[in-house]
Formats: structure tokens, sequence, C-alpha cells
């Protein structure tokens, strides 16, 4: 399973909304809306990733809010 399809089933499971996607240097980027516990959780999972992700690092910010159904992967 690839990454971005690790984050969309993590954060289905935890009921978030929001995005993941690509980015051209490699980096994958994640959009998620939900409460604070939810979201924890959410980075706690980023950080193991699938069995054979090697994550350097997980940055959190906050951004303006957007209105999502669901989870889904940008391509």
């Amino acid at each position: 399973m690839g990454f971005r399809y690790f984050v969309q089933r993590a954060a289905h499971s935890l009921g978030l909304t929001g995005w993941v996607r690509n980015l051209d240097d490699g980096d994958v980027e994640v959009y998620a809306a939900g409460n604070s516990a939810q979201l924890s959780e959410l980075a706690g999972m980023l950080w193991k990733g699938p069995q054979w992700a090697e994550v350097r690092a997980v940055d959190e910010s906050e951004t303006p809010l957007e209105q999502h159904r669901g989870f889904f992967i940008k391509h």
C-alpha cells in the first residue's frame, strides 16, 4: 500500500475530512480537519507510516478551514 493510501485509510478510520497528495520534491502533504484528539492520533500514525515507509519528519501547522466531504487523494 502506498503512503497516500495509508493516510487516506487512517484519516477515514478516525473520521477526518481532507486530502493527501504527493509533492514534486517527494514529500507528502496532508490536509486534515477534525478535533484535536483525532488530529493527534493521525499525526502519530503518520510518524509510523505503512510498514515499508521511512518517515523522516511530520510537520504540523494550522491552515484556513476547508470544507470537504470525506478524505480523498489529490492527483
